[in-house]
């Protein structure tokens, strides 16, 4: 857990101190063309801070193999329409000793790119995949300003 730690602290922008802007709740996935029985229901909290130019979040999930993820990101978005946005992101996610299922990984630290997606209180993430186990991945849930 040490190491969840130190990778959530490394991505903690200095905004912290002032609060996050959003807390979003992840509710679940959907693995496209899985060749494994992945687990759809993740649930999950994150935290964000909206800053002028990029977008920093923290949070904890279940994963699709059932067991504790934290994840760290940061992400850029552009408002396409009066509560719609649309953007892309880049994160740091820490699968207990489940990195060894990735083509990518630091040990159990796996990095993750996507697209995003925000109308009101909904959020939807398309993150691509090797292939190998399944396509892509479809993240959805519910995102609530705290200001």
């Amino acid at each position: 857990m040490k190491r969840a730690a130190f990778i959530l602290a490394a991505f903690l922008p200095t905004a912290v101190l002032a609060g996050p802007d959003r807390a979003s709740i992840l509710l679940g996935t959907e693995h496209f063309n899985a060749t494994e029985d992945f687990r759809e229901f993740n649930p999950g909290l994150f935290l964000t801070w909206e800053e002028n130019t990029f977008d920093y979040s923290v949070g904890i999930f279940q994963n699709s193999y059932s067991n504790v993820s934290v994840l760290a990101s940061i992400g850029y978005d552009v408002e396409v329409a009066t509560e719609f946005e649309v953007g892309a992101f880049a994160a740091l996610a820490l699968y207990p000793g489940e990195g060894d299922r990735f083509d990518h990984s630091i040990g159990d630290v796996v990095p993750l790119i996507g697209l995003k997606a925000r109308y009101r209180n909904f959020f939807a993430q398309l993150i691509p995949s090797d292939g190998d186990t399944t396509d892509g991945i479809l993240a959805v849930g519910l995102t609530f300003a705290l200001d």
